[in-house]
This record gives C-alpha cells, sequence and structure tokens, in this order.
C-alpha cells in the first residue's frame, strides 16, 4: 500500500456508461477550465494534505500527512518516512528509516501519470469529465467533479472524483477510485500559492545526511 501511494503521488477512479461518450459535460469543462487558468498562473505552490487509505469494505485501512512544493517542473514531497524531491532533471527518493537515497532521472516521456508537478491540474488532459453536484456544508460551497481516464485500460484507477471551493476556485480534495476496490482519498489542509522559493529546495544534498546510504541508479 505503501508502494501505491507514492505511485499515485509521483506518478500522487465504476465507469459510467456516458463516460464512454465523445462529449464533455459543459458545466463541468467550464469549472474545469476556471480553475486551470488560476492554477496555472501560480508561480508557486505549498500544501498540506491528509492521505486516508479505505479498503473493499470502505473502512480505513491508513491514515498520513504529507507536505507538497511545486514551482514549475520542481517538486518536494514529504509523506510518512519518505522524501521526494526533483529538480525537473533528477529525482532523489530518501527514505529515512534506512537512511538511504535512490537517484533516478525524471521520465518526460510518460505525460499522462499522476505526478505532484500536475496534481493540482491533472484534469487537463486524458479524462471525460461530469459534472456531479454542489453542496454547501458550514457555509462552504464545493462542486463534485467525476473524471474518467479516456484509456481506462492504461491505469490502475477507473474515477477521480474532484472536491473544488466555489468561492475560491481550488480544489480542496481527490479521491482515487482503483480497480480494486480500494480508495485513495486526498484532503487539502492548508494551501498557500506564489511563496519565495530558492533552488536549493529543490535539490538533495547528502552532505546533510551522515552515513547516508547512495544508490544511483541513473543509467
Amino acid at each position: 500500500m505503501k508502494k501505491l501511494i507514492l505511485s499515485i503521488a509521483l506518478s500522487l477512479c465504476a465507469v459510467a456508461l456516458f463516460a464512454q461518450e465523445e462529449t464533455i459535460d459543459a458545466k463541468a469543462n467550464g469549472i474545469l477550465q476556471s480553475l486551470s487558468k488560476k492554477t496555472k498562473a501560480y508561480k508557486s505552490i505549498k500544501a498540506d494534505f491528509n492521505i486516508t487509505m479505505y479498503g473493499k469494505d470502505k473502512k480505513v485501512t491508513e491514515t498520513q500527512k504529507g507536505k507538497l512544493i511545486v514551482k514549475g517542473g520542481k517538486y518536494k514531497l514529504e509523506v510518512k518516512n519518505q522524501v521526494v524531491i526533483s529538480d525537473s532533471t533528477t529525482m532523489w527518493t530518501y527514505l529515512k528509516d534506512a537512511n538511504e537515497v535512490q537517484i533516478n532521472n525524471v521520465d518526460h516521456t510518460d505525460k499522462g501519470t499522476i505526478s505532484p508537478t500536475n496534481i493540482f491540474t491533472i484534469y487537463e488532459k486524458g479524462f471525460k469529465s461530469h459534472f456531479d453536484k454542489e453542496e454547501t456544508v458550514n457555509g462552504v460551497t464545493t462542486e463534485h467533479i467525476d473524471l474518467y481516464p479516456k484509456h481506462p485500460e492504461k491505469e490502475k484507477y477507473h474515477t477521480l472524483k474532484l472536491t473544488i471551493d466555489k468561492t475560491k476556485n481550488q480544489i480542496t480534495g481527490i479521491q482515487v477510485l482503483m480497480k480494486d476496490g480500494t480508495t485513495v482519498e486526498y484532503t487539502i489542509d492548508t494551501f498557500s500559492a506564489d511563496t519565495d522559493l530558492l533552488d536549493a529546495t529543490f535539490k538533495f544534498n547528502t552532505k546533510d545526511y551522515p552515513g547516508i546510504d547512495v544508490e544511483d541508479l541513473r543509467e
């Protein structure tokens, strides 16, 4: 399950009949276009989030907290016992318990993978969209949109369910419905944009980790 979380975080959902149609839900499309325009204007994004995993019986199997910083194609992702940093060319995966870092080249060929750099804009390509509902809870109005991959045979999930704060025009939650019946839910706790970030934020310095084991897997 831990590998699944990281895969969704780096790569981070029963398809209805209408999802097979070539038309796009006009209301959903309008909301997503507005959301995309605002999100793309950000120079950087910082977010704290919760990850909740549900088994096939819909019971919670695990919870985690995470932190994400994104600037263009660069990012720093922190989840339980792992830190993943990328400067858009190189990716470092630090395993805290083992004091080990794995170094890989960033794969720019797979444009459809859910990753930290597109988690807030993943809906832009490769999906059919459907407006589900609008609801107001405790004074906060949210819009709910379901996304279905156009090529579901290539994915481990069959639906993405987005929750969007209507007033802020901002994603507050994403549910990933897996084909095996499990669900991974991301809830955004705090969100800030356009923070000044040093380039060093997106580099891993082995000198800061005495005795670290370095596994360079780049070709």
